[in-house]
């Protein structure tokens, strides 16, 4: 099981969250990179790799790297972000000189600081982890991190003020990532995709999220990223209710592969009930597709439907998605 390290990090603390993930030999890695590397050439079996922030929102190097790589999420996982600002047994608030930690974790602890340490000066560290890490190392009396509450257990630092971010109930969600296999569906999943737009048209996107609506598919997440092809170039990456044995949303896909653009699958797993509420009404919205927008096959009904790929080979990527369920 590879994570981002060093341990103690919040990657580590979603992971042992799992009970079947933590049972596993836990391999870290410097980087969401090398995680997903290793995946893909079977160093470990599965990845886990932050996905999205509620503050700072996506994670756009793991989006990148599934979106551009083979990998296929299997899980999503969702913790709470609490920060902890912790020292070395026999730290006093009071003594203390320098806070050192990721800079994106000091900027959401800033009003703290103003308050409790105002001539503090920050430090930044590769991590949090890695700023507890390099603490015990130091020995230093006179610096604390910011870091997660597990870091403090790892690394038997003394928490000296617990849940110090300006905004509370901040939360990430995680993927879980393997090589092949797609978990059967539950009846309460998501399905990730990319979309790639075949011409940059008047419209293009209004075809694409029309996939959607017309089946009632709730689309959870909706980002534009670049292809790296040429400036102004974007492809899509949609996170939607549903799994890819589901009918309305096989259709949905099947159609956009046809009509609209290339579609690349990066999974249909279970949905963390953590992260998400169930929504059951769009589940009988979707049951129930008005059939004044789909045809007897299940296809949307457009006018104008550009040239592309054929129903046979529609047919043949949805079926060839649809066999690496387990």
């Amino acid at each position: 099981m590879g994570f981002l390290g060093p341990p103690g990090t919040f990657t580590e603390e979603a992971l042992v969250s799992q009970e079947d993930l933590a049972g596993m030999r836990h391999q870290p890695f410097n980087s969401m990179f090398e995680v997903l590397e290793s995946v893909e050439s079977g160093g470990v079996d599965l990845g886990l790799v932050p996905i999205e922030n509620m503050i700072e929102g996506a994670v756009t190097a793991s989006i990148d790297a599934l979106a551009f790589g083979t990998l296929l999420i299997q899980r999503e996982v969702t913790i709470d972000v609490r920060l902890m600002l912790m020292a070395l047994p026999g730290t006093k608030l009071d003594e203390v000189k320098y806070v050192r930690s990721y800079p994106v974790a000091s900027a959401q602890c800033g009003k703290f600081l103003v308050r409790h340490l105002p001539a503090v000066v920050i430090v930044a560290a590769s991590s949090t982890a890695d700023a507890a890490r390099d603490l015990v190392a130091s020995g230093s009396l006179d610096t604390a991190v910011i870091a997660p509450e597990r870091a403090a257990r790892v690394y038997g630092l003394e928490v000296l003020a617990g849940d110090i971010a300006d905004r509370r109930g901040n939360r990430t969600r995680f993927a879980l990532v393997g090589r092949d296999s797609v978990p059967p569906p539950t009846g309460r999943d998501k399905t990730s995709l990319v979309v790639y737009q075949r011409a940059d048209a008047p419209g293009s996107l209004v075809g694409i999220l029309g996939e959607f609506v017309a089946r009632s598919i709730n689309i959870t997440s909706l980002q534009s990223r670049p292809t790296m092809e040429s400036i102004g170039r974007y492809c899509f990456v949609i996170d939607c209710e549903g799994h890819v044995m589901d009918e309305a949303l096989g259709n949905a896909l099947r159609s956009l592969q046809m009509r609209a653009a290339s579609v690349k699958f990066l999974g249909s797993y279970p949905a963390d009930s953590v992260g998400q509420a169930d929504n059951p009404a769009g589940r009988a919205l979707r049951e129930n597709v008005d059939a004044s927008y789909v045809d007897e096959d299940g296809y949307l009904l457009l006018a104008g439907v550009p040239d592309g790929t054929t129903r046979d080979q529609a047919d043949a990527w949805l079926a060839d998605v649809r066999s690496r369920v387990a």
